[in-house]
């Protein structure tokens, strides 16, 4: 279903690029079937990592690996998209973008690990990975750590048309994927003991702490380093997240649960986006950047209230790791029993 569904969805696409914003009922229509048929690539590739990798350390470093590539998409991406639209025109970008990825999603489909995979037997709930409350806790936490990114996207920018244009934006987006890079390679780089929920938390605080002076706007260099720094804990906040997917996905659901995960920190990023538009407009830059700020402040709530849900070892909760969540039975590197990721 992954490759139809990336082709209809490039489909979708192309019809926008075609007509333009006018009519604008085909052009929501268009924009509305192109997302709707996304392939849940992401949510899959992350299911198969524990299949690939024989040992449980080299997932965890997978999972950094993989979140820091994530980061540098949201951030390399819009810039990839203004270059092409530059070099030749905002519809052939769309179209040379879509046809990436419908090769993206070839190359995923027909790799021998996607082929042999198979999901665990699930139990029949009308909820599907819902029905998990350690999950649920996730969600909530990581719509509100979307929203702290797009928000960013959406500052950065008026203070690019203070500061010198589109040329400081970018560096402004590189500065955030390169905090990324930084901060997943040295999360994975290493081993680490104890509750990974608890571990969560105080990534997400770093997190919304490191957001703050970004307020300060100072120059473009200085600003530039700023936002390397407020991306030092995204990646190791989405990896130890990934963490507590496989953990706390039922039995026979993990792609959906990380497919959950990925469209919900989506959903914020959107959601910040737009959010911060008025924001911006009645405060300027200055209220713009407070809005991260104040996103990873609630997902830190968010994380805080529900602690005990997210600590609950998978043999306790109310849902438990099955084969397809950990096919070797593997424990995290210096975690109890109780604590299988």
């Amino acid at each position: 279903m992954q490759l139809p569904a990336a082709v209809l969805s490039a489909l979708a696409m192309a019809l926008f690029a075609a007509v333009g914003t006018e009519p604008r009922a085909v052009a929501y229509a268009a924009v509305a079937a192109a997302g709707l048929f996304t392939p849940p690539l992401e949510g899959g590739l992350r299911a198969l990592w524990s299949s690939v990798l024989p040992k449980e350390n080299q997932v965890h470093r997978a999972y950094a690996m993989d979140a820091v590539a994530q980061e540098v998409m949201f951030t390399v991406g819009p810039l990839l998209v203004t270059l092409c639209a530059s070099l030749w025109s905002a519809r052939a970008a769309l179209l040379v973008l879509n046809v990436i990825g419908v090769l993206g999603a070839l190359s995923v489909v027909l790799s021998p690990p996607s082929r042999a995979w198979r999901s665990a037997p699930r139990e029949a709930h009308w909820l599907g990975a819902l029905r998990s409350p350690g999950l649920l806790a996730l969600l909530g936490a990581f719509l509100a750590v979307g929203m702290a990114l797009g928000s960013i996207t959406v500052a950065a920018m008026t203070y690019a048309d203070e500061h010198g244009g589109d040329q400081v934006y970018g560096w402004l987006m590189a500065g955030i994927g390169l905090g990324a890079l930084i901060g997943g390679m040295a999360y994975g780089a290493r081993q680490w003991a104890g509750e990974p929920s608890r571990r969560l938390t105080g990534i997400v605080a770093l997190l919304a702490v490191c957001y703050l002076p970004l307020m300060l706007r100072p120059g473009p260099v200085a600003m530039t380093l700023l936002t390397v720094v407020a991306g030092l804990f995204l990646a190791p906040a989405i990896a130890c997240a990934f963490v507590l997917v496989d953990r706390h996905a039922p039995r026979g659901t993990v792609t959906e649960a990380f497919s959950w995960l990925v469209t919900t920190f989506t959903v914020g990023a959107s959601l910040g986006t737009g959010a911060t538009g008025p924001v911006v407009e009645a405060g300027g830059a200055l209220w713009g950047f407070a809005v991260p700020g104040a996103a990873g402040g609630v997902s830190l709530v968010v994380l805080i209230a529900t602690g005990r849900v997210l600590a609950a070892p998978a043999g306790r909760s109310v849902v438990s790791a099955g084969s397809e969540n950990d096919p070797n039975r593997a424990l995290e590197p210096r975690f109890s029993s109780g604590d299988r990721a």
